[in-house]
């Protein structure tokens, strides 16, 4: 059997995304399936060195790939009037060049932070250590991802939401694209469509059986979380919206693409529908 890696970040969504096909409730013909947690950042380095045939990437990351990698439909999160956030210690007024910490360079929400913050001072680091550097005085501020955006410590306040700088960026009406998963272009075009279609079949059923998954993860702590928080927080980023891209989604992605390009982030201006996986191929193929 083929052995296919499948690299993700260690926060719930991408887990309950992906944990249908570690049950073995979805499968794949001649092919054993195996997963890496990393933090964001890392998972970006690794698709920008090409290290994995599947990866969780940032989509802000994606037009730095786009000659190796095709974004997935799939797996996908997106924020709708929430998202990432701008925290710091409760009362403290920021200075124009403040110090902040992010979690990636790569990251969608540095992108647009950079461009809100122009002047702020940036330090990178892994998104589990912001909020204690945060706490610690290492650092002016923070941009909260994942799970802590819902279980900050109540010492920190919200400076601004990153769905606001979102929507004084794009416009309103578009979700906030995030984070989704890119496949090798390498790989032969009929396996790389059947790994589409399982690991869409795979969000499916973990979406059906919602109950069910969470319930595992939480007795196996593969998660970091309470059960209200796993609730809340899945209802937020691995939800019905996550199992297949939406022509809203498709327009979102694309606006953040502009805006990267509009700001020097990009050298060309990408449009996602112009890199998805033909799947078309399987139907002529098959007449």
């Amino acid at each position: 059997m083929k052995k296919t890696l499948i690299a993700h970040s260690p926060d719930a969504d991408d887990i309950f995304m992906y944990y249908a096909i570690k049950f073995g409730w979805v499968g794949m013909k001649d092919v054993r399936f195996n997963d890496i947690a990393k933090d964001i950042q890392t998972l970006n380095e690794d698709a920008l060195n090409g290290i994995h045939d599947i990866v969780a990437i940032s989509f802000a990351l994606y037009p730095h790939i786009k000659e190796e990698y095709a974004p997935l439909r799939t797996a996908v999160s997106f924020g709708e009037g929430y998202g990432p956030k701008v925290i710091k210690k409760k009362g403290v007024k920021l200075k124009r060049n403040f110090k902040v910490a992010l979690s990636g360079k790569h990251t969608t929400n540095a992108m647009l932070f950079r461009i809100a913050y122009p002047d702020a001072r940036i330090t990178y680091m892994n998104f589990l250590n912001i909020e204690q550097a945060v706490l610690d005085d290492k650092v002016d501020a923070g941009v909260l991802i994942h799970e802590s955006i819902l279980t900050y410590n109540n010492e920190l306040e919200v400076e601004r939401e990153m769905w606001d700088i979102w929507q004084k960026l794009a416009g309103k009406g578009l979700p906030l694209p995030l984070g989704g998963m890119a496949i090798r272009r390498s790989l032969p075009l009929n396996k790389t469509i059947d790994y589409e279609k399982t690991l869409t079949k795979a969000v499916q059923v973990a979406r059906n059986h919602k109950e069910r998954l969470s319930k595992m993860l939480l007795e196996r702590n593969l998660v970091r979380i309470d059960a209200t928080t796993l609730e809340k927080y899945l209802e937020l980023y691995a939800n019905d919206d996550s199992i297949t891209l939406s022509s809203i989604q498709y327009k979102a992605i694309n606006k953040l693409f502009e805006i990267g390009f509009k700001h020097g982030f990009y050298d060309t201006l990408v449009k996602i529908e112009d890199y998805l996986i033909p799947t078309e191929y399987q139907e002529l193929r098959n007449t």
